[in-house]
């Protein structure tokens, strides 16, 4: 107060008394006063500058207390009640970027102004760095698409159980949302089936596309559950009896070339697939099983390309090893063609050479 007062002659009075003009003179005067210092004042001075500008500020012209919350909008150590004050100002100029960023605004205070101010408010409070659970159940409650949008993609916020409910419903509605809750890393394997169960298939096959790899596994067991189809067995687990027998006969009759495989490929058989591969490529049964049934389809590009397979047998080869209901994007599947294109076919008899010495050992 002894700065203020030694700054501005009468301080007192004019805060008592001033008229709205000689008051919004001093609010400038002192919160350009207050920034000087900010960093070395100390809890006490701030709270003696908190005391005057909470009166002065409502007095100040619109464009200053825009700029004077901007300024402390990113303070830590700013005027709280001067920031809680400029904060529920109806003009989200002033109130928005306090409400994006100022630490000073605990959770209570955010829930007030959330249940309380429009949709501009909201929409700037999604934009915070960290948001509890019980900010985003009112966000979520009474925000509009884009306040819902935009807190469900921050991945700074934390949703209950209650809230993500709310979401998913939303997102039956709206895709855009669909995709922004999708990509959560805090989002269960039941909120993800709710989430896809509500959604269309492009939508999830879009998803599929966005989401980060590791979530990619998640999102198609899901689908498979909801089609109520399951996983394919594991490497190692088949039986290949049947299909031998069958590839056996076929073989007798002539009719074991590319055109059978890819009937077998398109029709998801997948054991009789991997038995004609087999002996089209001279690669064990267990070998290819196990080679097929891992994390890349590499191996497919390979052996295709040893035994001088078409693209579109190549193409549906990998789309059996995903199984029915599953989908690879499209710039996926053109990495695969671009690569199977590639790869020399000197290149792949040495792999095969490799995996065929490998199994002999």
């Amino acid at each position: 107060m002894t700065a203020a007062t030694s700054l501005i002659p009468g301080l007192d009075e004019i805060v008592r008394h001033g008229n709205a003009q000689r008051r919004a003179e001093a609010a400038r005067r002192i919160a350009e006063l207050f920034f000087e210092d900010a960093a070395d004042l100390k809890p006490h001075q701030i709270e003696l500058f908190d005391g005057i500008l909470v009166d002065l500020v409502p007095h100040a012209q619109f464009p200053v207390r825009v700029d004077l919350a901007e300024r402390l909008s990113l303070l830590a150590n700013g005027p709280r009640a001067l920031v809680d004050q400029l904060s529920r100002e109806n003009e989200i100029l002033v109130a928005g970027p306090l409400l994006r960023r100022s630490p000073l605004l605990d959770e209570s205070a955010l829930i007030e102004i959330a249940s309380a101010k429009g949709q501009g408010h909201l929409l700037a409070m999604s934009e915070r760095e960290l948001l509890s659970a019980d900010v985003t159940d009112v966000l979520v409650r009474r925000g509009d698409r884009d306040v819902v949008r935009r807190a469900a993609g921050n991945p700074g916020a934390a949703f209950s159980e209650n809230g993500y409910s709310a979401l998913i419903k939303r997102a039956e509605k709206d895709g855009v949302l669909t995709l922004k809750v999708g990509q959560r890393d805090d989002l269960s394997g039941e909120q993800l089936k709710a989430l896809l169960e509500g959604s269309m298939d492009v939508l999830r096959r879009r998803l599929l596309e966005v989401v980060k790899p590791g979530r990619q596994a998640a999102i198609r067991q899901a689908m498979n559950e909801i089609s109520g189809i399951t996983e394919p067995a594991a490497a190692g687990h088949r039986n290949f009896v049947p299909a031998q027998r069958a590839l056996l006969a076929l073989h007798h009759s002539g009719g074991l070339n590319e055109g059978a495989l890819l009937g077998f490929a398109k029709s998801y058989k997948y054991e009789e697939a991997v038995a004609a591969l087999s002996a089209m490529s001279g690669v064990q049964i267990a070998t290819l099983d196990r080679l097929f049934s891992g994390d890349r389809y590499d191996p497919i590009l390979v052996v295709g390309k040893k035994i001088g397979l078409e693209w579109a047998t190549v193409r549906a080869l990998i789309l059996l090893r995903l199984g029915p209901n599953r989908v690879l994007s499209p710039a996926d599947i053109e990495a695969a063609r671009q690569n199977f294109s590639r790869l020399m076919p000197s290149t792949a008899e040495r792999v095969v050479n490799f995996w065929q010495t490998r199994q002999s050992a």
